[in-house]
């Protein structure tokens, strides 16, 4: 199998599943590594399909949707409460990003969706897996917050404007 006929089936594979499907199946199923998984689907984002890349896997993006990013800081304790205000009120947290001083902007995919979602992640972070990455910024961080409407966006940066997480933008 050639590399057109491999990125095809992962597409086609991520069209019509419903959950995420990790690199390492992937590179399983067509007895190839990881590592050219992450190429194919690098190609396969250039040439306009959206992936996104979750801690579970690949999957499409196939929902419409608005999104807003913003500037937030709060402690390592509010980060639960952060995260299930978005998802309570109907938001996905797609990535976190930092502007670092010398590095620039530092960007993971998060692609939080629910309180499952947001209780794996907190695991991952206890456990020692990664640290948050807004600590490398004293806490200031930005969320990309993806929602179905404009008017979940505005209702998510009203409640985290009020419990004070905001951080207007100059």
């Amino acid at each position: 199998m050639n590399g057109n006929q491999r990125r095809s089936l992962i597409l086609e594979t991520l069209e019509n599943g419903r959950v995420p499907v990790s690199g390492t199946a992937f590179a399983s199923r067509f007895h190839v590594s990881r590592q050219i998984i992450v190429s194919d689907i690098a190609l396969l984002r250039a040439s306009g399909h959206d992936i996104l890349s979750t801690n579970r896997g690949y999957m499409m993006n196939s929902t419409p949707e608005q999104t807003m990013e913003i500037k937030v800081l709060h402690s390592d304790s509010e980060t639960e409460d952060e995260l299930n205000t978005v998802v309570d009120l109907g938001g996905t947290v797609r990535d976190v990003f930092v502007n670092h001083k010398i590095y620039g902007i530092l960007r993971a995919d998060l692609n939080i969706r629910s309180r499952k979602d947001i209780t794996d992640f907190l695991t991952d972070i206890k456990n020692g897996k990664s640290a948050p990455l807004k600590n490398i910024t004293s806490g200031y961080h930005y969320h990309t917050i993806t929602a179905a409407s404009s008017e979940i966006l505005n209702l998510i940066y009203r409640e985290l404007e009020r419990k004070g997480y905001i951080i207007r933008q100059k």
